[in-house]
């Protein structure tokens, strides 16, 4: 007679753990060059998140129309907004909306719209970029701004523009806070920089899970660690504008301050930390820095290739003592090229060495 050994309960199932979803939106105006800008990006790279292949990050859904593969929860790429209205309803949660691209007054639009994603099932009709940053910015736990054109309002906001397009902090508003209390995060750039969008988008995964404090942002909402030093202070050819020894024609490596470059007071790190890589880089490829990552841009920077207003007195200042100070320097130059005297052949020993006795 055998005895059935009863077998032990099995384990209830773990529950999976829900992603942070990334919502992105690049129907504002806008060319989509920061969505291929991000492609471009290696520390972290975008495959990097997107897989979870960093210690402590956590499990993301990207729903980006440059890479979603999933297309949306039911069937087909036409489902793909369908990501967007579930948030919307509030079953999809926690999220961070990215927007791409200027948003567009509508308001003023008296028929049409001028840009939209996707169409309002309930009507079947078209729905504007603005409806969509007025219904999911208030449900997001944060809301980042990339590009120029999404953060200060960029080319389509110059003057004359029938659109009257606006950053989204000009739209929801420069005081504005998520409901996790998060100010908006913008990332300027035209394009932005690869890695200071994958960087930014980073921290803010690790600081919705407890890992990373409050984000630190500069009065423009800018993350300070980036954009916290000018172009000049982190530009290789620095030391040529403070010799007053400037370039007159492009190929030169000497300060480009005279054919335009506004790097002495715009805020941006690419000289520094290259583009991709560590390579290329405005100033670093010969280019003048046309102030893309300011507020100011386009219309206080225009035209480009003329030398700044303030350049041209610091300019003037920087070469009147800079050739000053190359002279001085030419005479310490030539002192330091000789070697001391004392090393030279011969019995008699001339450095100055003078033996220990104990």
């Amino acid at each position: 007679m055998t005895t059935a050994t009863a077998k032990p309960d099995a384990a209830p199932p773990q529950e999976e753990e829900a992603p942070i979803h990334i919502l992105w939106i690049n129907a504002g105006l806008s060319c989509d060059g920061d969505s291929v800008a991000l492609t471009a990006a290696t520390q972290p790279s975008i495959e990097e998140i997107v897989l979870g292949a960093l210690p402590g990050l956590p499990k993301i859904a990207v729903h980006w129309p440059l890479i979603d593969f999933e297309c949306g929860p039911e069937q087909g790429a036409d489902n793909f907004i369908e990501w967007f209205h579930k948030a919307d309803r509030g079953e999809l949660e926690p999220f961070v909306l990215v927007i791409e691209g200027s948003i567009p007054n509508e308001a003023i639009k008296s028929e049409g719209y001028w840009c939209g994603f996707g169409n309002n099932p309930a009507t079947g009709q078209p729905m504007t970029t603005s409806e969509w940053l007025d219904r999911l910015a208030p449900k997001a736990l944060a809301v980042m701004a990339i590009g120029t054109c999404a953060t200060y309002g960029g080319i389509h906001a110059m003057a004359g523009n029938p659109t009257g397009a606006m950053g989204v902090p000009d739209y929801l508003g420069w005081d504005w806070k998520s409901k996790a209390g998060i100010p908006i995060v913008c990332v300027p750039g035209c394009p932005t920089h690869p890695d200071n969008l994958s960087e930014t988008i980073l921290y803010l995964l690790y600081m919705a899970t407890g890992q990373a404090p409050m984000i630190p942002l500069d009065d423009q909402l800018r993350p300070q660690w980036l954009f916290g030093a000018t172009v000049h202070e982190g530009c290789d050819r620095a030391g040529y504008y403070e010799q007053g020894d400037f370039a007159t024609e492009y190929g030169s490596p000497k300060c480009l301050v005279k054919l335009g470059c506004w790097g002495p007071v715009v805020k941006c790190n690419v000289p520094k930390r290259g583009w991709i890589n560590g390579v290329g880089g405005c100033p670093n490829v010969g280019g003048i820095c046309i102030g893309c990552t300011m507020p100011g841009f386009p219309d206080k920077f225009m035209p480009f290739m003329d030398e700044p207003p303030g350049g041209k007195l610091s300019s003037a200042a920087s070469t009147a003592y800079g050739g000053f100070i190359r002279k001085l320097r030419t005479i310490t130059t030539n002192t330091l090229n000789k070697e001391p005297k004392w090393r030279e052949k011969g019995r008699t020993l001339k450095t100055g060495y003078k033996a220990t006795t104990f």
